[in-house]
C-alpha cells in the first residue's frame, strides 16, 4: 500500500513555488503511521505511511483510505494519539504538525488503563 496521501491546497502549510501563477502546491511530509491493539486490528496492519502536513490531513487520508471498515473511523475517535513521541491531548489536530520521518502513534483505550 502506498501513503496516505491528503494534498493540501494554498494556506500557509503548502510550500511555497518560485513560479507566482502556481500558488498551490503538494504537502511532501512523508512518516509512518503506527496502529495499535484495536486500531491495529481495524486498519488491518500495524503501520503504514503518510503524505501530509499536520495529523488532522493524516487522520483524514487514513479515514478515508479505511472508508470500507466503518469499525476504523469508531476506533480513530476514541484514539490518543502521540506524533513522534510527544502526546497529543486535546490539541486541535489541525494545530498538530508533521514532521518529514515523523511518526503517528495510534493509541485506542487499553483495558485496565
Amino acid at each position: 500500500m502506498g501513503p496516505l496521501v491528503f494534498r493540501c491546497r494554498g494556506g500557509s502549510h503548502a510550500p511555497r513555488t518560485h513560479d507566482t501563477h502556481d500558488e498551490e502546491a503538494a504537502v511532501t511530509t512523508t512518516g509512518t503511521v503506527r496502529y495499535w491493539a484495536a486500531a491495529k486490528a481495524a486498519a488491518g496492519t500495524a503501520e503504514e505511511p503518510y503524505a501530509a502536513a499536520t495529523l488532522a490531513e493524516a487522520l483524514d487520508a487514513a479515514r478515508t483510505a479505511h472508508a470500507a471498515h466503518p469499525e476504523f473511523a469508531r476506533v480513530l475517535r476514541r484514539s490518543s494519539f502521540l506524533v513522534d513521541g510527544a502526546p497529543v491531548g486535546t490539541r486541535d489536530h489541525t494545530d498538530v504538525p508533521l514532521a518529514q520521518g515523523g511518526t503517528v502513534e495510534v493509541l485506542p483505550p487499553f483495558a485496565g488503563g
